[in-house]
């Protein structure tokens, strides 16, 4: 008789599962943005301690091994080392992950009036089904620059007092032509609007033809001091309103909005701060815009990682360009990113014998990309067999698997712009339903094995 495998749920302590499992809701909850989550982390260390660079530089001595330094860029990218007891020039253990996620974003002249309705006009950012994003209760989340160089942080809608926004859908009874559209026309990106207000202004005069837009500029000027041109200088967000929450009658999942990636960024944070001891040094790279190709100076296109670890190298008496190289093809990467869970409802897209299922671990991908493995890393066998070996020592349960079927799509993730530079990766994450949807489901025992496996990869 065939010995029946052991699960997760069985596998873990069960209430260090779940309180584990608690935080990460919590704080899912609460960091929905890049920027929220940057602040919320460098909070978390600054309370264990931790040194900012800049301050740790200042001292002018070398780094002990336990010790933990972090520096930002931009405030939307985040990079944190805990020094280890070899010497950097030995190797790092880096997880990466990166911190945005799909939503929609304020244009830089998005108030206007149509029909007594004011209205934000918004653009996209990264790949998803337009027409998931209609008629949801949404909130704002960003920040405000004015010229005096202020910034004013923004948070509209995720309290139980405040008021939501969303995006109209056309009514069943007359959609009868929308109805016959293929699904990337249901809804065009210029048609996602967001719905913000119909009350005029109240000492407008009869002939006012945009009163409601003027009572809104009103509102906005007495809650944050603010005029119509700041716009310009925003970055605002829109995304889903309200707390991530447990799914399912067994509590065993969670559903909330952003989990592509901070499912990986959370657990690699946690990792980094609870393995405090670490023989290589460890490193937790949390980058922003890789939702639409790691571009600018806080994706991992930019030389933000590399920079910072020389500065790092600098402070340990080691750095030199040439020091700098030889220590990133002695760097050992996961690319903490999610995979496509198996979904039962479309069974069609996956081969059974090579995808990731929610609760059976956390998930290697070998390789993304598309078509002829188009855009991938592509891990060499050697790694790999390091990896099942660690895993297997520190009884790490795991799976492994492809983004899809051959030919029926693909993805990507950073872990190629890091292979770029000489490091040894492969993706390692966990696997989602309703990737890139307002709302995403994950397994409870996935997060927690994830946040083991990280563990044992940094110790």
């Amino acid at each position: 008789m065939k010995e029946k495998k052991q699960t997760i749920w069985e596998k873990d302590d069960e209430q260090k599962l779940n309180d584990f499992c608690e935080d990460y809701r919590i704080f899912l909850s609460g960091h929905k943005t890049e920027r929220e989550n940057v602040a919320g982390m460098e909070e978390e260390l600054k309370k264990a301690g931790a040194k900012s660079l800049e301050e740790a530089a200042a001292e002018g001595r070398a780094l002990k091994p336990g010790e933990v330094v972090y520096t930002d860029m931009m405030k939307k990218s985040l990079l944190i080392f805990r020094i280890g007891q070899k010497p950097m020039t030995e190797g790092l253990r880096l997880l990466g992950a990166h911190i945005d996620s799909p939503r929609l974003d304020l244009k830089q002249h998005p108030l206007y009036e149509d029909t007594d309705l004011a209205l934000l006009d918004t653009h996209y950012y990264g790949g998803i089904k337009k027409y998931q994003w209609t008629a949801l209760p949404m909130a704002l989340h960003g920040v405000i620059a004015k010229k005096d160089g202020s910034v004013v942080n923004v948070c509209i809608g995720e309290d139980e007092n405040d008021p939501v926004f969303g995006v109209s859908d056309l009514l069943i009874h007359l959609a009868g032509k929308q109805m016959t559209k293929n699904a990337a026309e249901v809804v065009e990106g210029e048609n996602l609007n967001v719905l913000v207000g119909s009350r005029p202004l109240a000492s407008a005069d009869e002939d006012e033809k945009n009163a409601v837009k003027a009572n809104i500029l009103k509102l906005l000027k007495e809650k944050y001091d603010m005029e119509e041109d700041d716009f310009v200088s925003a970055e605002i967000e829109v995304v889903p309103a309200g707390q991530a929450r447990d799914y399912g009658l067994d509590r065993s999942m969670i559903m909330g909005y952003g989990q592509d990636d901070k499912v990986c960024a959370y657990p690699s944070f946690r990792a980094i701060m609870d393995e405090k001891n670490p023989e290589y040094t460890s490193v937790c790279l949390l980058t922003d815009k890789e939702e639409i190709g790691s571009v600018g100076a806080t994706g991992t296109h930019s030389r933000f990682y590399e920079n910072t670890l020389a500065e790092v190298m600098n402070l340990q008496g080691c750095y030199s360009e040439l020091a700098l190289r030889r220590l990133l093809t002695k760097t050992r990467v996961l690319s903490s990113d999610v995979s496509a869970g198996f979904d039962p409802d479309y069974p069609d897209v996956m081969d059974k014998n090579n995808c990731a299922y929610l609760g059976r671990g956390p998930v290697f991908n070998k390789y993304t990309g598309s078509r002829g493995k188009s855009g991938s890393n592509d891990a060499n066998a050697e790694y790999i067999a390091f990896l099942r070996k660690l895993m297997e020592e520190n009884n790490i349960i795991y799976q492994t698997s492809e983004l899809g079927k051959v030919d029926a799509g693909g993805g990507g993730t950073i872990a190629y712009i890091l292979a770029n530079l000489g490091m040894e990766v492969i993706d390692f994450g966990v696997a989602v339903l309703n990737m890139h949807a307002p709302w995403e489901i994950t397994s409870k025992a996935d997060i927690y094995e994830a946040y083991n496996a990280y563990r044992a990869f940094l110790k």
